[in-house]
């Protein structure tokens, strides 16, 4: 019983070991991954800032009234979500909080009376909601931890056709945003239309310092109608490269802990085996000196070992058991 104990201990360890392996790989892929995603995250911001200071230059000019991306609609009846998660998991809470929001969110929604729809990125999102029968109006699959322009443009383009359409009358965007490896936070923001708020942060930021005067052309309203499309595609496409960059470091994270996990077993199990093999040992040892003594004491007389182990009626020959019977039958 201890033999097999200790082999089956041993079975286990060598299967942690392939698992630390695993997860040790991982672990090192993700840390690749993440200085090149936070690498693009830097690259991208200015140029959505930027973008967006456009905005607010043409918005103070009075343009911002004639744009339906940027005026708020009074009555609200559908609410489209953009949620982004990731393709595959091992990556601790990072598709779970995310989910989580947003389904909060729809919920609320849903029992203010309006209805939704549903923009998912990922198959973690697409298989969570298809799983719970919400209706799915769009899924992207395959790009999520490496996000390029192109796949910011395909989801930004049928956003805005349903809701320039009359489709849908706010569309909400809920991602992880990346703000260092350290911190990351699932954040749900307005997205179309543009919040107030971020049209006049700018100049309230401003507004102690001398502003620049501008002149436009063409006109303001011209520009903003070719510029509000590109502002939705690179603000997205920010959205999506904050994602990745969460995603490996959340990645990261997770696959350490399972190696440091797998390590502490390893340990656990290698001092159960030791203990189990510390077990067969000594029974063999007690074993070996138990059989060495009863041979000492049959050598010298002391005990006879077969007469002590097989009754004599076993020993006899057939004959002899026979012979006896009938002895024993004469006398009686």
């Amino acid at each position: 019983m201890p033999g097999g104990a200790e082999r089956a201990l041993r079975g286990r360890i060598r299967s942690v070991q392939s698992t630390k392996k695993i997860t040790r790989a991982m672990e090192l892929i993700a840390a690749s991954r993440i200085v090149k995603a936070q690498a693009r995250v830097a690259a991208a911001r200015p140029y959505s800032e930027q973008i967006t200071e456009v905005i607010r230059n043409l918005a103070a000019a009075g343009a911002g009234s004639s744009s339906p991306l940027l005026t708020p609609r009074e009555d609200v009846r559908t609410v489209a979500y953009i949620v982004v998660a990731a393709d595959r998991g091992l990556a601790g809470g990072y598709n779970s909080g995310v989910i989580r929001q947003a389904e909060r969110s729809l919920q609320a929604e849903v029992a203010a009376g309006r209805d939704y729809k549903l923009f998912l990125i990922g198959k973690k999102a697409f298989n969570y909601f298809r799983f719970r029968g919400y209706r799915i109006e769009q899924s992207y699959t395959g790009f999520s931890d490496n996000p390029s322009y192109e796949d910011a443009r395909q989801v930004a383009a049928e956003v805005v056709r349903q809701y320039e359409a009359g489709e849908v009358d706010q569309v909400q965007l809920v991602y992880t945003q990346f703000l260092s490896v350290a911190t990351q936070r699932v954040l749900e923001r307005r997205f179309i239309p543009m919040e107030s708020a971020a049209l006049t942060e700018g100049a309230a930021a401003e507004g102690s310092g001398p502003a620049a005067d501008y002149e436009f052309e063409p006109a303001p309203a011209a520009i903003l109608e070719a510029i509000v499309p590109r502002y939705v595609e690179s603000r997205l496409y920010a959205a999506f490269l904050d994602a990745a960059a969460s995603e490996h470091v959340a990645r990261q994270r997770a696959m350490k802990s399972a190696t440091d996990n797998a390590d502490e077993l390893i340990k656990v199990l290698t001092r159960s085996m030791n203990r189990a093999r510390q077990d067969a040992i000594t029974t063999e040892l007690i074993e070996i000196a138990s059989g060495a003594e009863a041979l000492a004491q049959a050598a010298s007389g002391s005990v006879d070992l077969l007469r002590d182990v097989v009754p004599p009626q076993q020993l006899m020959p057939q004959r002899h058991h026979d012979s006896a019977r009938r002895i024993e039958q004469e006398r009686s």
